[in-house]
């Protein structure tokens, strides 16, 4: 499945067709579209959500040791995480994998999180 292009891509896109048509009217309304995007995703501010995700970040890493370790044992070993769902560790640890912080090891139908 691919992933649907930004709208930034897309003004990219329309830029390199209007410079290969010779618009440059068109390439001018483009890259002015790209710095109204920039604009607004400049001034976006985390959510009270992201926020409380970073703190619980540092405290993931603080319990990840270079052995693999479940969900639930992870959570076992924290009482801010234990107070969180599976679910809601377990996104975390996705996104701290995706970041390059953690890695995943499936074994046996079990996934197991280790420090990178």
């Amino acid at each position: 499945m691919t992933k649907a292009p930004t709208q930034k891509e897309m003004f990219a896109e329309v830029i390199a067709l209007a410079k290969a048509n010779d618009r440059q009217d068109i390439v001018e309304f483009a890259e002015g579209r790209i710095a109204v995007l920039d604009k607004k995703s400049a001034n976006k501010k985390a959510t009270k959500t992201q926020e409380e995700n970073v703190a619980l970040f540092e405290v993931i890493k603080g319990v990840l040791t270079a052995e693999g370790q479940t969900v639930t044992e992870i959570m076992a070993k924290d009482a801010t995480l234990s107070a969180l769902s599976n679910q809601k560790v377990s996104a975390l640890l996705r996104l701290m994998v995706a970041d390059g912080v953690a890695k995943k090891e499936v074994d046996k139908k079990k996934s197991l999180f280790s420090l990178v």
